[in-house]
């Protein structure tokens, strides 16, 4: 699944190890998470969208396989 989680993280000027403190993740999720090599639990993803202020549409690109 693609995200705008890098564009976003970036645009805040946030560094990958703050986003994963302030998601009590380590920072290789959220490496994974940015690559596509991993895909958030629905908690997860609803403490990035919290995170960032947005909706988990606006953050998670759902592309049907």
């Amino acid at each position: 699944m693609k995200t705008k989680i890098q564009e976003l993280r970036k645009q805040n000027k946030v560094t990958q190890e703050e986003l994963a403190a302030a998601l009590g993740v380590t920072r290789q999720t959220i490496i994974s998470l940015e690559n596509g090599k991993y895909n958030a639990s629905l908690q997860l993803a609803f403490k990035i969208a919290r995170f960032f202020e947005r909706s988990i549409e606006e953050i998670f690109l759902y592309e049907e396989e």
